[in-house]
């Protein structure tokens, strides 16, 4: 898969959120595509098999599969992915395609555990996956289960940011390319993200610094960051990812980071705010957190599995 792939990708989720935004897929997002695609293809790329369907020269449906991989972490631990894992999009205008992209994905990850994580309200798709034997995954569904939940709210009125004193903000222009991976690699840690995630990152078509928030702390760490990627054509924006340095949380300064961000969002010409959160019971403080600043669930996905020894 290249750049191009995932333009056109991009494209047919700008149009899916122009006619049914309750049927993008939370894998499949403009923004989400764009941060998974930037911040692994250079190191991950070569375990990315993808197939594009399209109908009188448009893009109409995608499938993105991920195969097993070992993941080298900043703290030196290894962890090996032994599944495979399909995100995908299919245009509701051709509902036909999801068994082609059934299909396909049986035939890749032959021998292997699949999941995904299709929409919860896309009763078709999840029709067909299960007549191709995917059931609901269990462990996923669980208190403390990794299925998400997409977010949304409106930008007419956003409550002023207040910060503590001797907090400021600032974005990844300011803030330079060394700080901007040390406020991720603290938010996230263990991770993968490097110095060369964060330029396949910067690399995307739609990434911008100054749509990339950061807060300092008065001893000049970057407490916490975040990216909006900005839909012109739809006039959205998406916070992903969002995180913040542990020595700095419940200081309310994500909660001043989230409202300053839509701010910027909305001066860009955004009239609609996403972001998306694990929603199982046990994970409860960044959808408190989302809550907070006036976000409301929209859609949630419904992961699905089929073991490795199905044909």
């Amino acid at each position: 898969m290249n750049a191009a792939d995932v333009r056109l990708m991009q494209g047919l989720a700008q149009r899916v959120t122009a006619v049914r935004p309750d049927l993008v897929n939370s894998d499949a997002s403009y923004g989400e595509l764009a941060w998974i695609w930037g911040k692994g293809q250079a190191a991950a790329g070569a375990t990315w098999p993808r197939r594009l369907w399209f109908s009188g020269g448009e893009l109409v449906a995608w499938a993105w599969l991920t195969l097993p991989r070992r993941v080298r972490r900043n703290d030196g631990s290894v962890k090996d992915v032994t599944g495979a894992y399909l995100a995908y999009q299919v245009h509701p205008d051709h509902p036909e395609l999801v068994d082609e992209v059934i299909d396909w994905y049986d035939r890749t990850a032959a021998g292997l555990e699949r999941t995904l994580l299709p929409n919860a309200v896309d009763e078709f798709a999840l029709e067909r996956w299960a007549a191709h034997g995917y059931r609901t995954d269990p462990e996923s569904l669980g208190d403390e289960g990794s299925w998400t939940q997409l977010n949304e709210r409106d930008l007419t009125d956003i409550e002023e940011p207040v910060l503590p004193d001797g907090f400021r903000f600032r974005n990844a222009d300011e803030a330079g390319p060394e700080a901007v991976v040390r406020a991720h690699l603290a938010a996230w840690a263990p991770s993968p993200y490097t110095a060369e995630s964060y330029e396949g990152v910067r690399a995307t078509a739609p990434y911008r610094g100054d749509l990339h928030v950061l807060v300092e702390a008065p001893d000049g760490t970057m407490a916490c960051s975040a990216i909006m990627w900005l839909d012109e054509l739809n006039a959205t924006a998406e916070f992903e990812p969002v995180g913040t340095h542990p020595d700095y949380r419940r200081r309310g300064l994500a909660r001043a980071m989230l409202l300053h961000g839509m701010r910027l969002a909305r001066a860009a010409g955004a009239r609609q705010m996403t972001v998306a959160c694990l929603g199982a019971p046990g994970h409860v403080k960044a959808r408190q957190l989302y809550y907070g600043v006036g976000f409301k669930m929209f859609t949630r996905d419904m992961p699905l599995i089929k073991a490795a020894t199905a044909a």
